[in-house]
């Protein structure tokens, strides 16, 4: 059966989730304990005032496919915005049996709508992936604050901002026995259904913790995070570059580590005549 109207189905978002074109999913139920990856939780009910990147689709989610969501899409449909309704909304998405991402840890969100998170500065392997991780599967809008080692958690309590990979009694989001903190975000937001992410997270444990043996791409990683910690002096900057390299390598576990390549890979078949 088509799909309705201005509608898209699980099966159809699913293959967008957490890449660098993924539309903007904007969830408007109230309050939930688990999402679809990458999920917007808008703070204010007036789709008009919505300040999202312009160009981008949306995929607005409710409970059924029923209720708010349809009227909410088409009035951003008529301010020029590409909105489309996630066919059968939530219970649709969880009825496919597709992966989600768990919002119990998730720190309280600011007045912004942002979570923000703090960290020490001048990072390498795990304090990009975590705020690409988080960027691509729990909050898009989060904020991260790069300050000198001994100001993490001082920062943290001054501006309500989770600290994340610093070795400190008490904090969270750090290691934990032989796992990185990108190990521990992984499974602490229920992100464990996602196997590409679980090969992921072994060439980041591999970089991270100086076990390249754990997957043969953990010493190009780290190769590629020393060099750009050292192109870029300003840690933001540094943070968006990582982001396209964590970007690629998730989509080589996602969907080409079958893929070969050498010199004669990109040629014809022998015997084969173009017709």
């Amino acid at each position: 059966m088509m799909p309705a109207p201005n509608t898209i189905t699980s099966d159809k978002l699913v293959r967008l989730v957490a890449v660098a074109s993924a539309p903007q999913i904007v969830d408007l139920r109230d309050a939930p304990t688990e999402a679809i990856p990458g999920s917007r939780f808008p703070a204010d009910p007036d789709p008009v005032r919505w300040n999202y990147p312009v160009g981008m689709p949306i995929v607005v989610v409710d409970a059924d496919g029923a209720g708010a969501a349809v009227a909410v899409a088409a009035i951003l449909r008529s301010e020029g915005v590409p909105a489309e309704v996630l066919e059968g909304g939530f219970a649709a998405w969880t009825a496919g049996g597709l992966p989600t991402v768990s919002l119990s840890h998730l720190p309280p969100r600011h007045a912004d709508g942002r979570t923000w998170w703090v960290t020490r500065s001048r990072p390498k392997v795990d304090r990009i992936a975590c705020p690409w991780l988080i960027r691509r599967f729990v909050d898009p809008d989060a904020r991260f604050l790069f300050v000198p080692p001994g100001d993490v958690l001082t920062v943290a309590r001054q501006q309500q901002a989770e600290p994340f990979d610093v070795a400190e009694e008490g904090v969270f989001w750090s290691h934990r026995g032989e796992r990185c903190t990108f190990d521990v975000m992984v499974e602490a937001f229920g992100l464990e259904a996602h196997v590409s992410l679980l090969r992921l997270a072994a060439i980041v444990r591999g970089a991270d913790t100086d076990r390249l043996d754990l997957a043969p791409e953990a010493a190009g990683l780290l190769a590629i995070s020393l060099g750009l910690s050292r192109l870029h002096s300003d840690d933001h900057a540094q943070l968006e570059a990582g982001m396209a390299i964590y970007d690629a390598l998730y989509r080589w576990c996602r969907d080409a580590q079958a893929e070969k390549h050498n010199w004669s890979s990109h040629r014809p078949a022998r015997g084969k005549v173009s017709a």
